[in-house]
């Protein structure tokens, strides 16, 4: 059974071996000291979750709300490299759409990704804003898009 729950600084460990199984098709090396520093300063703050499965993180993700308090941005969502296609990131997405969507006044969430993945976040309904060619390392590049929530609505499930 798959439970979603709130980062612990003790799953700093667990999260940043996802990182490394996730690297370098889905990210650079140079954002790891990036990451590791959002997992000790912001990750508590940022409404970051995990997924464990029999005991072990299996993925991670979050969301943090803008200063405009109508915006929230999904930040670090990854899966364990060996696990992707089984549903993990249909159901981490959804739970990071849901909570954002739950903060009142929030109308849209945006996020960057790949080339690799934004498919997937398109079947949740959200549209590239703009491409950066090599964006973050060379041959990864970084699509900027964004989800518009229409009102009083459940979130898109891409099925």
């Amino acid at each position: 059974m798959d439970i979603v729950r709130p980062y612990r600084q003790a799953d700093e460990a667990a999260c940043l071996r996802l990182f490394d199984g996730n690297t370098p098709a889905f990210f650079s090396p140079d954002e790891r000291d990036d990451f590791r520093r959002f997992l000790g300063a912001h990750a508590l703050d940022w409404h970051y979750q995990v997924i464990e499965r029999e005991g072990r993180i299996v993925a991670c993700g979050g969301h943090a709300i803008g200063r405009d308090g109508e915006s929230a941005e999904l930040c670090w969502g990854m899966v364990d490299r060996g696990l992707q296609g089984t549903g993990l990131g249909r159901l981490l997405t959804r739970a990071r759409l849901r909570a954002a969507q739950a903060v009142p006044g929030v109308r849209r969430i945006r996020l960057d990704t790949s080339q690799h993945t934004q498919g997937f976040y398109a079947r949740f309904g959200f549209e590239v804003e703009r491409v950066v060619p090599d964006g973050y390392d060379a041959g990864l590049d970084r699509w900027e898009m964004v989800l518009v929530l229409a009102a009083a609505s459940s979130p898109p499930d891409a099925g």
